[in-house]
């Protein structure tokens, strides 16, 4: 069949691959591939800078956002062929860490985690794949091929949760929110805090184009310097990864506020900085910076519930091209436009 493949740690060697079957050890559930997005992680594993196929592969399938149709199921898995499926990425470790062993994956100690479409296990990028039914999430049939934005979804609902737990070692109001970055993920950030009411204000470079429209159509503020901002954020949710911005972000918290950083930047820049005084000033103000990456199982079921929630016209707007798999590495080449590009694998 065929399948988005790479050689893992081999810069430029993404093609469309023919392999085999997927086999039963992946899980139970056999899923028709729909659809997969596109986001940084898989630039990065066809750039050759991370990623590792299965033990004695040569090669591996990527695509770790998924949407697929059941094909079979066994009785008592919850599922039946029809239905549309979103399969979990990190799996935890054979032997699991403290975190694993109580289903915190996402928070796994010791690294020796397993990911589809990234780490020692194919993803879901093929025409079919399997699940273990514990793995596989369900998605609404209104929801459409919309359900491919499950997954970048969970790793904001995953980012807010991680927010309140810090906020609620205080009194904890917020009612204004920064989101650098107008990428998916900033988006999708924008899009919760817009549900939850609070006043948003979206900082990105670009000035012109799907981004600041879709910004505007959620209620909030397009900003393209941060000197336009005219609030004090209570909450900032960092999805650049730019040392500079999350520097200069950090120093406007207030008292008791709370920074999440959900990006990481692709490249080896480096800023000079006076830490130290940032430093006194977080400390003063009891504010805090914490880190996220991947989501748990609930995360998932949370990002379903904010899909359905989401007016259907934004969501479209949102992914901004769909490429047929016979041709899926041109989905790898920005266009100007781009925000979430998706791969059709029926294509």
């Amino acid at each position: 069949m065929r399948a988005m493949t790479v050689t893992p740690g081999k810069a430029d060697s993404a093609k469309l691959g023919e392999v085999a079957e997927p086999p039963e050890d992946d899980g139970s559930v056999l899923v028709e591939g729909l659809f997969t997005g596109i986001c940084g992680t898989d630039i990065e594993l066809v750039s050759g800078l991370f990623g590792t196929g299965r033990p004695g592969s040569d090669h591996l399938v990527i695509g770790h956002e998924s949407l697929g149709r059941v094909l079979e199921a066994p009785a008592g898995s919850g599922f039946s062929p029809g239905d549309l499926v979103a399969g979990v990425v990190r799996r935890p470790d054979p032997e699991p860490c403290a975190a694993c062993a109580r289903g915190e994956w996402d928070f796994c100690r010791n690294g020796l985690y397993t990911e589809r479409g990234i780490k020692e296990m194919d993803g879901y990028g093929a025409e079919r794949w399997r699940v273990d039914p514990y793995f596989a999430v369900p998605v609404p049939a209104a929801l459409g091929h919309l359900g491919v934005l499950v997954e970048p979804t969970s790793i904001l609902t995953k980012a807010w949760e991680q927010v309140d737990r810090v906020g609620a070692r205080s009194w904890y109001g917020p009612e204004q929110v920064l989101i650098t970055g107008a990428g998916p993920i900033g988006l999708l950030a924008a899009l919760i805090a817009t549900q939850r009411g609070y006043g948003v204000h979206v900082l990105d470079r670009v000035v012109d184009g799907p981004k600041p429209e879709l910004v505007r159509a959620l209620g909030g503020t397009y900003l393209t310097d941060l000197q336009q901002l005219s609030v004090v954020p209570d909450v900032v949710i960092e999805a650049t990864g730019v040392g500079q911005v999350v520097f200069d972000c950090a120093q406007l918290l207030p008292p008791a506020g709370v920074m999440c950083l959900a990006g990481i930047h692709p490249g080896p820049a480096t800023i000079d900085v006076q830490l130290d005084a940032l430093v006194r000033q977080l400390v003063v103000r009891n504010a805090a910076l914490v880190g996220t990456v991947n989501a748990g199982k609930r995360h998932y079921a949370d990002a379903v519930d904010v899909l359905g929630a989401a007016d259907r016209s934004w969501l479209e707007r949102l992914i901004t091209r769909t490429v047929p798999l016979s041709d899926w590495p041109s989905a790898l080449v920005r266009e100007p436009d781009d925000i979430k590009v998706v791969v059709d694998l029926r294509g």
